[in-house]
């Protein structure tokens, strides 16, 4: 996976904002926070994650579905940019 290699620093930044969540999701379930609170955490856990692997198939649609040389009007990069697209409408 070398395209994760070149979006590594991005990716691992986004790990650790998504530890942190689950750190304090851990911390309100522990301190017996109130049950709304609790799942709002737990959306906002799962929307990062989401948001990590919206990232890393973007990545890997333009890594492995689109030529570096194609023009961005050619259909097979409009094609690709459109299933990035519903790629990131679907996992919100």
């Amino acid at each position: 996976m070398s395209h994760v290699a070149e979006e590594k620093q991005k990716l691992l930044n986004r790990l650790k904002r998504l530890r942190g969540q689950i750190d304090a999701l851990e911390r309100a379930v522990d301190g017996d926070v109130e049950c709304a609170r609790v799942l709002q955490q737990a959306t906002a856990c799962r929307g990062a994650l989401e948001g990590f692997i919206a990232e890393v198939i973007e990545d890997h649609i333009r890594e492995h579905m689109i030529e570096p040389d194609l023009p961005v009007s050619d259909p097979k990069v409009q094609a690709a940019e459109e299933l990035v697209a519903i790629i990131r409408a679907y996992l919100r």
